[in-house]
């Protein structure tokens, strides 16, 4: 009896165990811990690793294997529980009570930063998705080294590869990286990269024609300075296209006009105006012109790239350059679920404000 009693024992830990064994978290990863547990659990039903009726770890078990905080775990359960995969018996624990899950999109997310904009795009295209995709969100920094590793170690089967590609150096050879993804499984956000082959998605801006335009709707007030000046650093991982765009507006508009890579270095003259391409550069920037004593929106103006909400109130608002962060999330989506491989150029959008 004693005997049977320790088989029993071992084949329940040994069956706790490897439900413990399956469910992971991944430190690089953006996705928040609680939803990486939702995910793990979901990717392991489709891959007939879990059942029908399996226990599930405690939530401090998991916690203790994770090395993550109780409360994730409990979020993550509570999760799982609110899309009907587990449900919960008093004093026993969590169980697997559904394994129809209807969810077959399984997206690896790779963006260059998150910041406010980014976060827009982010919450657009998960949201359009819904519960018909799991999502690994990854951030490389404009590293492409990074890039090359985050996309080379993974061999999960993916459906798709969701990409915004930026770099701050070495971008000639992104392509020959992206080249390695099935096409048909690849969709470039944000921006497209040549060299790339074979037909994929793109939900893209088109940088050297949107500031042209956008620069052609602010001519009037333009008009009343004599200089553009765009602060775009060495080191930026902005598309070179925006100065190409900026440089043939200047020409046929006959501005005088100045690349500007170190904006601390730089004098600053009444009758110019200062184009902002970096956020991170956005406050060196504005300290610069502030300081200079001429007044901004008379003596000197200021054109932010990217609009977010808090540029509505910095100097009584900042005219902002930007494209729809929002409606390229959803085009992103809406490409996924269509299985389409359309390129959608998403439209921008000049908002005129005081700084100008």
């Amino acid at each position: 009896m004693l005997f049977n009693l320790i088989i029993l024992y071992s084949i329940a830990t040994m069956k706790k165990l490897g439900m413990i064994d399956l469910i992971k978290v991944d430190e690089y990863s953006i996705t928040p811990k609680y939803l990486q547990i939702v995910n793990s659990v979901i990717r392991q039903i489709a891959n007939g690793h879990i059942h029908l009726g399996d226990s599930m770890p405690s939530i401090n078990e998991l916690s203790i294997e994770l090395d993550i905080a109780r409360d994730t775990v409990e979020r993550g359960y509570k999760h799982l529980k609110n899309i009907g995969i587990v449900d919960a018996v008093p004093r026993k624990g969590y169980y697997i009570r559904n394994i129809e899950i209807q969810q077959t999109l399984k997206i690896f997310l790779l963006f260059n930063k998150l910041s406010a904009h980014k976060k827009t795009m982010y919450d657009a295209f998960v949201n359009a998705l819904g519960e018909h995709a799991v999502i690994d969100f990854y951030i490389y920094n404009n590293d492409l080294l990074l890039f090359k590793k985050l996309i080379t170690n993974k061999k999960d089967d993916y459906t798709h590869y969701v990409i915004v590609p930026h770099f701050i150096d070495k971008e000639e050879n992104a392509n020959e990286i992206i080249n390695a993804i099935p096409k048909e499984k690849l969709l470039l956000l944000d921006k497209i990269v040549p060299g790339i082959t074979g037909e994929f998605a793109a939900a893209y801006e088109n940088f050297e024609k949107d500031i042209y335009i956008a620069l052609v709707e602010a001519t009037d007030l333009l008009s009343k300075y004599h200089t553009l000046k765009i602060v775009f650093p060495s080191y930026s991982y902005y598309p070179v296209e925006i100065l190409r765009g900026f440089k043939k507006y200047c020409q046929d508009y006959a501005f005088s006009y100045k690349i500007v890579n170190n904006i601390k270095d730089e004098t600053v003259q009444g009758g110019e105006v200062y184009i902002n391409v970096m956020e991170d550069e956005l406050v060196v920037v504005l300290e610069k012109l502030v300081t200079s004593g001429f007044i901004i929106g008379k003596d000197i103006g200021v054109i932010s790239y990217n609009e977010t909400p808090v540029k509505k109130f910095i100097l009584n608002g900042i005219t902002t350059i930007s494209t729809n962060f929002y409606e390229m999330g959803i085009a992103a989506a809406q490409l996924i679920l269509s299985n389409s491989k359309d390129h959608t150029e998403i439209p921008f959008k000049l908002t005129l404000r005081a700084s100008l």
